[in-house]
């Protein structure tokens, strides 16, 4: 009797948050799979100037959604997926930013209308639907996680880089066993109880989040200016190339999850 009562108890469960992510986002997957610059970036076509301008538009994205977990912590949504030892990135970032503008980076940064729009988006969730952040914070982290080593060691390589300086963004010191924590996280996630009509507005929010991620891809108006001016004037000729990069790189990370996290 106790076997038939659990197996009853199993069929009426809803199911897991992060397979009805994987559903829900699996679209925005394939789009973003079959990009050119997916396998130009596999070639390690990767050049200082692409991967600075990266970091700018990460440290935008990263401020927005790390100052709106820690303001949310203790929200039933957050909680049990606010790991900032393990995960904050937003130092790292500025790590990299010091090596590669020098102690005044601060001054130099520029970032596109798209990623301010992500940014945007990532407040607004904050302030009236913080658990919407947990769809934001799923896609990013995760993806990060997943494909971060990999992901760092073309950028070294393909920057010439001789050490790790420069590439914190891609290290997670306080993991040691990415599987396994990646395993807590969705097990923790799966966790948080949610209203039927929240799921489903999580759910739509992560979709979004892979559009935010895909729109800086293709607002060339904002990133081209963006290059010619941070860049050599020599370098402008190829600011159409360089201007896809960025939303590229950001899209892959994300994309990374759903190659290795699921």
């Amino acid at each position: 009797a106790r076997s038939v009562k659990t197996r009853r108890r199993d069929k009426s469960r809803a199911p897991d948050l992060s397979e009805q992510i994987k559903t829900a986002t699996k679209e925005s997957h394939v789009r973003a799979e079959n990009t050119e610059l997916m396998l130009s970036f596999q070639r390690g076509q990767v050049t200082l100037p692409q991967f600075k301008l990266l970091l700018c538009s990460l440290h935008e994205i990263y401020t927005a959604l790390e100052e709106e977990m820690d303001r949310n912590r203790d929200h039933p949504a957050v909680a049990p997926i606010y790991f900032p030892q393990e995960l904050s990135r937003l130092e790292s970032i500025e790590k990299d930013l010091a090596f590669f503008y020098g102690p005044e980076w601060r001054e130099q940064i520029r970032t596109p209308a798209a990623t301010k729009r992500y940014a945007h988006r990532l407040r607004q969730i904050g302030r009236e639907n913080p658990e919407l952040l947990v769809a934001h914070a799923y896609t990013r982290y995760l993806g990060d996680l997943s494909g971060g080593q990999v992901l760092g060691r073309i950028a070294q390589k393909s920057m010439g880089l001789k050490g790790s300086e420069g590439l914190s963004f891609f290290a997670f010191p306080g993991v040691s066993s990415p599987n396994l924590f990646k395993q807590l996280y969705r097990s923790r996630m799966n966790s948080i109880e949610l209203a039927q009509e929240e799921r489903e507005s999580v759910l739509q929010e992560a979709a979004t989040a892979f559009e935010l991620n895909i729109q800086v891809n293709v607002c060339p108006s904002d990133l081209g200016g963006l290059l010619i001016t941070t860049v050599d004037s020599g370098e402008a000729n190829a600011a159409v190339r360089r201007q896809r990069f960025v939303g590229f790189f950001l899209a892959l990370v994300t994309v990374t999850m759903g190659v290795y996290a699921f």
